[in-house]
């Protein structure tokens, strides 16, 4: 079985950072893209940012430039830098991995931008 733990959420100002966190454990190999998708207040859930195993990554256009995706395959974990956030980041982060099986989700970690 698999298990996504989410950490790294929390409330900050404007213009400044957050670090988010996703470990996988059970039974799984760090060959998945992972990433997250986020859900913001009156928004529908979108893709954030994906990587793949061997690091191309994916981001949605409005974070290009702000968000570095990255993972630690010997760990099982993928990370988001978030830089420079902004009100409109403000949003439920859920991590995710896709197997050949299924996709899993973290819990999802809040995210709030205000000042």
């Amino acid at each position: 079985q698999v298990q996504l733990e989410e950490s790294g959420g929390g409330l900050v100002q404007p213009g400044g950072s957050l670090r988010l966190s996703c470990s996988a454990s059970g039974n799984i190999f760090s060959i998945y893209p992972m990433g997250w998708y986020r859900q913001a207040p009156g928004k529908q859930r979108e893709l954030a940012a994906g990587i793949t195993s061997d690091g191309r990554t994916n981001y949605v256009d409005s974070v290009k430039g702000r968000f570095t995706i990255s993972r630690d395959n010997a760990k099982n974990t993928v990370y988001l830098q978030m830089n420079s956030l902004k009100p409109e980041d403000t949003a439920v982060y859920y991590c995710y991995v896709r197997t050949s099986a299924e996709n899993y989700w973290g819990q999802g970690t809040q995210v709030t931008v205000s000042s």
